[in-house]
């Protein structure tokens, strides 16, 4: 029976009964507990709806009105179709629709004291299994327990010295003719004192054009960052513009440690990035900036919980919206202070630029604090381009649309100028410069 579109029950059954085609490497027998177990859950949680306080502001109705089917079968890609995403000199992993692409991948930067490779070849590792799943709410979210049961590959990072090349997580989906589920998984474990930089990379093989095929992108990302230990996470989704993307990530910062991320949501019908950071170690500090741009009907949300669960913790955020169109963009970032985080610091802010008078952002910053000593702020703002600085680039002979558009990239600027790799730097200045100029150079 082909359920009704729309509906929400239907959709989450068709996706439970919609097992992936069984990878070739046998899965080692705590990792089957653990799936079956995340199926349980999923199938007891369903899918969130506006009455969850988290989902209120996202309306998932679009997603429901297609009838994912999982991967059976894996696509054949050419290094040339994905050239222009590639970072050079860079230690790579490639994922086509889920599945790990040898051919397309490259890790001649690897050296001593450092794994990335396929999760499915790491299961019999004694690190994965006392890591995996740890992180990862599945008990709690939905779409995390169907990650967690259906994922056939991933990537596995485990870092035990300092890197100076990136690693890129490079995950690809490719066209199909029937709505497609596809489930990427990645762990990262960074030892003592190590550091890197890691570009978590989800991207459409169409380029995001709005011809692109329909699917479902649902990804979960697991953290642990031990004593001393430097992490730099850029997460870039820039999906088909016809796609879906969920993705949850959850970060473990141990004493003295040092999280810093950077996410960009560019692409997508509907996205929505959750990351949830636990600061457990004394002294550790977390850095998160965000940038979501969006137009047309786009939807992108973004969930963020920082917990400082340990004395002397330090928190910087800093997110910003562009919608132009008819595009909703949502931003809800909680900041929680523990009993016995004496000494936290921590800041938030929310900036938000509106480009149309059909656009629409919901901000949401959050504090919650149960102990007396600490620093802690927050803001929230939501504005259009500043006609003083309009009408001086028009007065130095810019156009309007051109002014806008520079005023537009500058706003947008102040966070992908933080990535530390310049390629990822200038192929995302460029393609915000496109959007802005409608796909002109």
């Amino acid at each position: 029976m082909i359920p009704e579109p729309g509906n929400k029950e239907q959709c989450f059954e068709q996706l439970l009964l919609g097992k992936a085609i069984k990878s070739t490497v046998q899965s080692e027998a705590w990792l089957e507990q653990i799936r079956l177990d995340a199926l349980q859950h999923a199938a007891a949680l369903s899918f969130p709806s506006p009455r969850n306080d988290d989902w209120r502001f996202t309306d998932l109705s679009p997603l429901f009105s297609h009838h994912f089917q999982s991967v059976k079968s894996y696509a054949q890609v050419a290094l040339g179709a994905i050239e222009r995403f590639l970072i050079p000199n860079s230690i790579r992993l490639v994922f086509v629709d889920g599945s790990y692409a040898s051919a397309l991948s490259d890790l001649s930067q690897l050296g001593v004291d450092v794994t990335v490779a396929s999760l499915a070849e790491r299961y019999g590792d004694s690190l994965v299994e006392e890591n995996f799943g740890k992180q990862a709410p599945y008990k709690q979210d939905a779409f995390v327990a169907l990650n967690t049961n259906f994922f056939e590959d991933g990537a596995w990072v485990h870092v035990a010295k300092k890197i100076t090349k990136p690693i890129h997580l490079l995950h690809v989906a490719t066209r199909r003719e029937i709505a497609s589920a596809i489930y990427p998984r990645c762990m990262v474990v960074m030892e003592s004192s190590s550091s890197a930089t890691i570009v978590e990379d989800y991207v459409g093989q169409g380029n995001g054009d709005q011809n692109g095929g329909i699917y479902f992108t649902n990804a979960v990302t697991e953290v642990i960052l031990k004593e001393h230990a430097q992490l730099h996470h850029v997460r870039l989704q820039r999906e088909e513009k016809n796609a879906f993307h969920i993705g949850h990530c959850s970060v473990e910062a141990r004493k003295d440690s040092v999280y810093t991320a950077t996410s960009v949501a560019l692409g997508g019908r509907l996205s929505r990035h959750t990351l949830h950071v636990t600061q457990q170690g004394q002294g550790a500090g977390i850095h998160l900036d965000g940038l979501a741009l969006i137009a047309g009907r786009q939807v992108a949300d973004t969930h963020t919980l920082i917990n400082h669960a340990a004395p002397g913790g330090k928190s910087v955020q800093l997110h910003k919206c562009i919608a132009d169109g008819s595009a909703h963009a949502v931003f809800s970032g909680k900041i929680i202070v523990h009993v016995g985080a004496t000494g936290t610091d921590s800041a938030q802010s929310s900036r938000n630029l509106l480009l149309s008078d059909k656009a629409r952002i919901d901000t949401q910053p959050q504090l919650e604090i149960f102990n007396d000593d600490v620093k802690c702020k927050h803001g929230a703002t939501v504005g259009q381009i500043d006609t003083e600085a309009l009408f001086f680039l028009k007065s130095r002979g810019f156009s309007e649309e051109r002014a806008r558009n520079l005023l537009t990239h500058a706003f947008a600027a102040e966070i992908i100028a933080k990535i530390p790799v310049p390629s990822v730097v200038a192929s995302l200045s460029q393609a915000i410069l496109e959007r802005m100029s409608g796909g002109r150079q």
